[in-house]
């Protein structure tokens, strides 16, 4: 080897001497075949989600280690020694030889490495799309997980009827308290109580909620005492996994709930990355008139809204450090000033007083920073303030779907329709029978131009809610844009909106070439109109 030979040819001519090019390619091909045994140990062992990236990190940190022992160590007959310095002509003879014996241990090296770097990425990639912060369609893409569960309403074993809504509410708080838990895919309420009062067995329910599991019991509540029973069935085969029953006095209801989910969890091998939820406490007669303002606000008409009102105000007269409440409240106002049953300015600002209120006593009551993130989005026109609310929102409940629908539609707003409809598709994943969900969803795919899925997906909406405003309109405007102007008129005409039909049907006549219906459906149109002066109210529903 001349003095002349450049210092790079040295230097890789000394790693092939040391084998440090063999070393490099076996340990990245034998690290990627290990990551990819502990992915599908992972699941079928019930480890936790964190398992793999561990490795993935430990195979990383590792690498360099081995390079420099590799380079420092050889092995030989007598044993592992320190590497001895190249015999006078060894290297040379390495540079001279052919390419074809030189390049083959770089290839295999370069392969090894990238094997290993490709595991590692996909690492990264799993805990991105596992993130609480942006929710994907995995979960709906992988099946039946595990770790899924559905909460059906508990029976009411009380032997006042009235006492129904304590049921209920206990059923709503435990499914909110496991969907805290981002570990645990949680069906939302909407789709587990679409089952209430139906004959069906548990593995059907399950097949239609996509969980493996699901939790039933009842409620007996007798003056100031409470009987909770709790089972935890699996669904494949209907085998109880675990039951319980609490006698306990109402100041003990907090305590039974925080049990039932930390029993849960535990069954169903949920490794808890944090601190484990527990429900708010207050008193008793507080949470009594919480559950019922909590119901009365599902019911979701401008008469029950104004009683949920009432009663969460009488609640917080008992105990004004309610946080729940006063997020409760802040829905509530909100609700009005969306719906026009009370003055926009009024409404938003009462909302956001509660809202605020909510969170100066605990900051993280999630739905209070959901109640911000709409007036922010819809009332004060700043998205960014929406955005971190929104954020911190889904932070701190990443199941949420209530918290979902609004990331929606500002990720919707802001024109990010292939996150919108990300969001869309984990939201009707943990509530699959909800209506809305499937509308939202179809409304992101037209918007983003893939019509034949927003088309299904509407026609999936009027089959769980027939009759639902708006949806026909929608439909029919993505059948003109399918070109097909006589299917658009069939579906204007089932709209129940006499408003979004006199909208649809000039646009299909016009489609159609029929200039004197055309005509007509304007003339009707014009006459529906009513210009009043002075500045409306803006509109916080999704319009078609």
């Amino acid at each position: 080897m001349t003095n002349h030979t450049p210092g790079y040819q040295r230097f890789f001519a000394e790693l092939k001497r040391r084998r440090v090019f063999r070393v490099m390619a076996v340990y990245g091909i034998v690290g990627f075949v290990l990551l990819q045994l502990v992915d599908l140990a992972v699941p079928a062992l019930l480890l936790p989600e964190w398992t793999y990236r561990f490795v993935a990190l430990i195979l990383l940190l590792g690498f360099p280690v081995a390079i420099v022992l590799a380079w420092a160590l050889e092995l030989t007959p007598d044993g592992v020694r320190r590497t001895v310095e190249a015999a006078p002509g060894e290297l040379t003879e390495i540079i001279d030889a052919p390419a074809s014996k030189r390049w083959p241990a770089g290839v295999l090296a370069l392969v090894g490495m990238t094997a290993l770097l490709a595991g590692v990425w996909y690492a990264g990639r799993q805990s991105a799309t596992s993130g609480a912060g942006d929710p994907t369609i995995a979960d709906a893409a992988a099946g039946v997980s595990s770790a899924s569960i559905a909460v059906l309403p508990f029976v009411n074993m009380s032997s006042d009827p009235e006492q129904e809504f304590f049921s209920d509410g206990i059923s709503e708080e435990l499914l909110n308290l496991l969907a805290k838990i981002p570990e645990l895919k949680v069906a939302a309420r909407t789709s587990s109580f679409a089952f209430k009062d139906q004959n069906l067995e548990i593995p059907e329910i399950a097949e239609r909620l996509n969980v493996a599991h699901v939790l039933e019991g009842s409620v007996r509540k007798a003056d100031n005492q409470v009987r909770i029973t709790a089972q935890l069935i699996r669904a494949d085969d209907g085998y109880h996994l675990w039951s319980d029953t609490w006698d306990r006095s109402l100041e003990n209801i907090f305590a039974i709930q925080d049990e039932i989910a930390a029993d849960v969890a535990e069954q169903l091998k949920v490794t808890l990355l944090g601190k484990a939820p527990t429900v708010e406490k207050t008193d008793p007669e507080a949470y009594s008139l919480y559950l019922q303002a909590r119901q009365l606000h599902q019911l979701g008409t401008a008469e029950s809204i104004e009683q949920s009102i009432v009663m969460f105000q009488q609640a917080l007269e008992i105990d004004p450090e309610y946080a729940a409440a006063w997020s409760g409240l802040a829905s509530n106002y909100d609700w009005q000033a969306s719906n026009g049953q009370r003055p926009i300015d009024e409404g938003s600002t009462l909302a956001r007083d509660a809202a605020l209120r909510a969170l100066a006593i605990d900051p993280e009551q999630a739905l209070a920073h959901a109640a911000l993130g709409r007036i922010a989005m819809t009332y004060d026109g700043d998205l960014a303030s929406a955005a971190r609310h929104l954020e911190r929102a889904l932070a701190l409940e990443p199941g949420n779907t209530e918290i979902l629908v609004d990331a929606n539609v500002l990720n919707r707003t802001l024109g990010r329709l292939e996150r919108a409809i990300a969001i869309s598709e984990f939201t009707v994943s943990r509530d699959p029978v909800d209506a809305t969900g499937r509308f939202y969803l179809g409304l992101n795919y037209f918007y983003a131009g893939r019509l034949d899925e927003a088309l299904a997906s509407l026609e999936s909406t009027l089959r769980l809610a027939p009759g639902r405003t708006g949806v026909p309109a929608l439909i029919s405007t993505v059948l003109l844009w399918k070109d097909d102007p006589q299917g658009a008129l069939v579906a204007i005409r089932q709209e129940p909106s006499e408003t979004w039909r006199l909208i649809g049907l000039p646009m299909v006549y016009h489609a159609l070439n029929q200039a004197s219906s055309l005509v007509t459906s304007l003339v009707h149109l014009a006459r529906s109109v009513r210009i009043r002066p002075g500045r409306t109210s803006s509109s916080r529903s999704a319009t078609p």
